[in-house]
């Protein structure tokens, strides 16, 4: 048997298309392949199920990037990682990372609906299916180093904050909060390629992207009801529609964009929230004129039309009302911080400080109530402080 384990023995081989293999542990073997005499050659790895008798092949590359010393080993090594990931019942068919990311938003479609997967869906084409390394790399072949050089080069990307297309376009750094965003999406679907057998390890990202800490504090953009009601005002007629109904019920802006018309029951009063980013549907009996309202919105419409749609008749998506709502802000004197989301930050706000319950308020917004004792607790806190200062005597 030829030795592939040094430079000399390698090139002292004759080219020819059969690999030259070597024996690592029963059932497992190493594979050099020198098709030329000034090739440097690619490596492959054999595998056989010792249970069931099949039979694998899998390339590994030529390590064309390390020194002729060091090529052997690092073969070895992934051959030996790919061979316990089988022995562990790991799928043979390789799958890359974005491979991976595809597969789960087709599995959060069909478990939590179109808005939740539509925004993973944009992140991971933002981020993985326009990355040129991460995205090609194999699930086997992902290492804790490459995932954390993926998400400094993600946190160090600027945001783009103008909409024209100026030469040197305006920029702010990314938030922790939004790296946290973007790299739980991903986070997520490689712990669903994990639950699947699609890689048998998630040393790679358990640790690489696990998100900052309190990186996303509390909503500080309150607007009080007459600001709300400026903001209406000076906004586009069907914009001021989606702000309306923000203002009416304590949805997320993705979670009440994506509501159908058949969402409302009209003769129960009743409002249908699909599987929103807690995951499970959620039914919210609606006060009379807050029905009005939505009922309004529905007539003549067909049951999948959307239930607050844009001019065109469209579907609501963020990138469709952020801009229009920045500019309604400006002309308002708003803050400019100011965003669609805050004004569902200003009716939980309105709903915790009147002394709803924190489970009621969190049932009513989609969310826990430990999301809603982090970002609002101080809220009834100050409360109680002012009822503690009114005199009793």
């Amino acid at each position: 048997m030829a030795r592939i384990d040094t430079v000399d023995a390698r090139t002292r081989l004759k080219p020819r298309t059969e690999p030259y293999w070597v024996k690592l542990s029963t059932g497992t073997t190493l594979g050099f392949r020198k098709m030329t005499a000034s090739s440097i050659g690619s490596w492959v790895a054999r595998y056989r199920n010792a249970d069931t008798g099949e039979r694998d092949k899998r390339s590994l590359g030529s390590f064309s990037d390390l020194p002729p010393s060091q090529r052997y080993s690092a073969a070895k090594a992934a051959a030996e990682a790919w061979f316990g990931h089988l022995a562990r019942g790991g799928t043979t068919a390789p799958t890359s990372v974005k491979e991976a990311c595809a597969a789960y938003v087709k599995h959060v479609r069909s478990t939590r609906g179109d808005a939740p997967a539509n925004d993973m869906k944009k992140r991971f084409e933002r981020w993985i299916d326009a990355d040129d390394t991460l995205g090609k790399i194999d699930l086997s072949k992902l290492t804790r180093a490459r995932v954390e050089k993926w998400r400094s080069e993600l946190a160090g990307t600027p945001v783009i904050v103008n909409r024209d297309d100026r030469a040197t376009p305006l920029t702010r750094a990314r938030s922790a909060g939004s790296v946290n965003r973007d790299i739980s999406a991903v986070r997520a679907a490689l712990n669903h390629a994990h639950d699947m057998g699609l890689t048998t390890s998630d040393m790679a990202w358990r640790v690489a992207l696990r998100p900052a800490k309190n990186a996303d504090g509390r909503r500080d953009v309150y607007l009080d009801i007459g600001q709300r009601r400026a903001l209406i005002d000076h906004a586009p007629p069907d914009v001021a529609t989606l702000l309306h109904g923000l203002a009416l019920v304590p949805l997320r802006p993705g979670a009440l964009a994506a509501l159908a018309a058949s969402s409302l029951d009209e003769r129960l009063g009743v409002m249908t929230v699909g599987k929103d980013k807690a995951g499970r549907d959620r039914k919210i009996k609606l006060p009379a004129a807050t029905l009005k309202f939505f009922s309004a919105q529905v007539q003549d419409k067909a049951p999948d039309a959307p239930l607050l749609s844009r001019a065109d008749g469209k579907a609501w998506d963020k990138d469709a009302w952020k801009w229009p709502i920045k500019a309604a802000a400006l002309a308002a004197k708003l803050p400019s911080a100011t965003t669609c989301y805050a004004m569902r930050h200003s009716v939980i706000t309105d709903l915790v400080t009147n002394g709803l319950d924190l489970l009621t308020v969190a049932l009513l917004s989609g969310t826990s109530v430990a999301m809603i004792e982090r970002h609002y607790e101080h809220l009834r806190a100050e409360h109680a402080a002012a009822a503690l200062a009114t005199p009793t005597l």
